[in-house]
Formats: structure tokens, C-alpha cells, sequence
């Protein structure tokens, strides 16, 4: 199990960038915490989530 935005998911493995897409979001719009660290922006490429990983993906928006 995986726990993305505090929202438990029951698989063992996805490519973050399989996530992202899955998700809608824009890679160049997020910041991601992967297991209480910040992930850099060049890391997101090949990078898998497993079993008992916990990610906070946190999206940037305009507005006033």
C-alpha cells in the first residue's frame, strides 16, 4: 500500500510519473515529499513508489 495526499492506495509499485499522469497534474506545477524529504524536480524521472512509501504532492496554482 502506498499513501498519496493522505489517500491510501492499494498497489505496490507506480512510476511517479505514471502518478502524475494518472492524476492530471503538470510535472513543472508540483513539489513532491516522498517519506518526509522534498524531492528534487530532476529526480521525478525513474523514480518508482513502493510499498509503505508515504508522498505529499503538493500542486501550484495562479490566482489573486
Amino acid at each position: 500500500m502506498i499513501t498519496i495526499n493522505g489517500e491510501k492506495m492499494d498497489i505496490k509499485e507506480i512510476a511517479l510519473l505514471d502518478l502524475i499522469a494518472q492524476r492530471g497534474y503538470l510535472i513543472d506545477l508540483i513539489a513532491l515529499e516522498l517519506n518526509g524529504r522534498i524531492i528534487p524536480r530532476e529526480r521525478f524521472e525513474g523514480l518508482v513508489l513502493k510499498e509503505g512509501d508515504s508522498a505529499e504532492i503538493v500542486c501550484f496554482v495562479g490566482g489573486g
